[in-house]
């Protein structure tokens, strides 16, 4: 997995019915793009991840970049 600052990290729901979690990644913490990552919520709630198999990169920049 390789990630950019901007980039979003999309987390698939687990169950039947529980959504995708998608999250900002804002800055990369292992090298070469690899996680871990310091994401940010939509709610401005920010933490550290080291995303599993569940977990896509969408490299679209999240919104309100450039």
């Amino acid at each position: 997995m390789h990630a950019s600052k901007g980039d979003r990290l999309v987390v698939h729901g687990r169950t039947v019915g529980q959504q995708d979690h998608v999250v900002e990644i804002v800055e990369v913490l292992g090298p070469n793009g690899t996680p871990p990552y310091r994401v940010r919520a939509e709610n401005g709630h920010e933490t550290i991840m080291s995303p599993g198999p569940d977990a896509v990169v969408d490299h679209r920049k999240a919104s309100g970049q450039g």
